[in-house]
């Protein structure tokens, strides 16, 4: 199987939605699946642009169509009805197989998405051609009740969105890294699943964001690791489930 991770730096704006159908049609020969960040059609501090900025699901219809050639994972802001969802969408085959919209919804220090979107309810797992899947989108992952939920799907591979700013700098490293790093080993092992951790770069409103997406194999090992801060899209080959 052969996994792209797209370590990217969206920016605030709809030009988000070009660029990322650009990276599906410059490795849809050469790949499986394309996992992008947490929001990468829409931004991070979207705020009031939110209503501008949304996307409708049949707004994606390319997005859709090139998943007849490559299994496509892209996070984005979406618009439900009078609703606002942070969302995880899985295309395949030339339609949309599964969305997971985000349960948990941080509203405290630098984080306000409480404000702006509504927050899912549930957390489930789809079958694809590689195996079962389970999607979460970041903040998900920081709760033991998830871990749970995430064991009673039984996924082989569990798909993480993430948007995550640099914080915790020291002389040992980056402290949410190493933080991030702790809750994705442990969830890879305690689903036996493979994990795949896709975090964006750049900046946003004096927000940084560091990357280091990562692929964790089920003994909680990282065999697959990006660089942080450097925007990169790289294809890995992992050994599938089925």
């Amino acid at each position: 199987m052969r996994v792209t991770v797209a370590q990217i730096a969206p920016r605030l704006n709809r030009s988000n939605l070009a660029d990322a159908i650009s990276i599906v049609l410059a490795h849809k020969e050469k790949s499986d699946l394309i996992i992008f960040p947490e929001l990468s059609l829409s931004g991070y501090m979207l705020q009031d642009k939110l209503f501008e900025d949304a996307w409708c699901i049949d707004e994606l219809d390319d997005l859709r169509d090139l998943s007849l050639y490559i299994d496509i994972v892209v996070g984005v802001a979406l618009r439900d009805g009078n609703d606002f969802k942070n969302s995880a969408l899985y295309f395949s085959g030339g339609r949309l197989l599964s969305k997971h919209d985000k349960v948990h919804l941080p509203n405290y220090g630098m984080f306000e998405e409480a404000r702006y979107f509504c927050a899912g309810k549930i957390f489930e797992s789809f079958l694809t051609r590689f195996g079962r899947v389970s999607m979460v989108v970041c903040e998900d992952l920081w709760h033991k009740s998830v871990h749970k939920d995430l064991m009673e799907q039984n996924p082989d591979y569990v798909i993480a969105l993430v948007a995550s700013p640099a914080r915790g700098f020291s002389d040992n490293g980056l402290e949410i890294e190493d933080k991030w790093y702790e809750i994705i080993k442990t969830v890879a092992q305690e689903c036996m699943a493979k994990l795949i951790f896709v975090n964006r770069v750049g900046f946003e409103d004096g927000l940084g964001f560091w990357g280091g997406s990562c692929i964790v194999d089920t003994k909680a090992n990282i065999i697959h690791k990006l660089p942080r801060y450097k925007k990169i899209v790289e294809t890995f080959e992992i050994e599938g489930n089925v």
